[in-house]
């Protein structure tokens, strides 16, 4: 909020968030919208309602793991396998499509990845699912990314690491607090560079 920016952020419904506690502090400048990414009607009804409004950054952050992650890939349920890629691969590319034409031609289109979607950087295995999924919504978004429409575009893959989040758990070595500025500084900084980069928080590049 300190830098005067305008913010449109997405809950699901029912869900409390640290964001209503700044949509109540700062009513001016947070607006907070209810949508499920997973259901496709939801994201278009999205879009409608932001119809008059452009975006200098769109930033898609999705992200479950399966009720055991140390399962193997051939123990996860077959309704796990569908819950958790619709959730981290499918979802957040059917965001970016639909909710593009919301964003400026000189603006940002990101989504939150994972360190844990890197195949080169996968030399210890585990998390399985979690990792195929983070890998395959990696793969969409190179694929979005050579479409001739889409290659002037500042595009992102944001691996932030480790964070102390619901989704990372209380054993993560970084808060949000650590975090965020990182995040946001890497974001400014490659909403001004055209083409797909796949970054750390910290602007470093991640092998695919």
């Amino acid at each position: 909020m300190k830098r005067g920016w305008h913010v449109v952020g997405t809950v699901r419904a029912g869900a409390r968030a640290r964001l209503h506690d700044l949509a109540d502090s700062h009513p001016a400048q947070v607006t907070i919208e209810c949508v499920d990414i997973t259901l496709a009607d939801q994201l278009v009804a999205l879009r409608d309602r932001l119809a008059c409004r452009r975006f200098d950054m769109l930033f898609v952050n999705a992200g479950t793991v399966n009720r055991n992650p140390a399962d193997t890939i051939a123990e996860v349920t077959t309704e796990e396998f569908t819950h958790v890629m619709v959730t981290n691969a499918l979802a957040p590319m059917r965001a970016i499509e639909t909710l593009e034409c919301l964003v400026t031609e000189a603006g940002l289109l990101g989504i939150m990845s994972s360190g844990q979607g890197s195949v080169a950087n996968n030399a210890q295995g585990g998390r399985e699912l979690y990792r195929g999924s983070k890998a395959a919504l990696n793969m969409f978004m190179r694929s979005y990314a050579a479409r001739p429409a889409s290659r002037a575009r500042a595009l992102l893959l944001l691996a932030p690491g480790w964070i102390r989040t619901e989704l990372g758990g209380p054993d993560a070595p970084f808060t949000l607090e650590e975090t965020i500025p990182d995040i946001v500084n890497t974001l400014l900084e490659k909403r001004g560079r055209p083409g797909l980069e796949y970054l750390d928080r910290k602007g470093r590049t991640v092998p695919w």
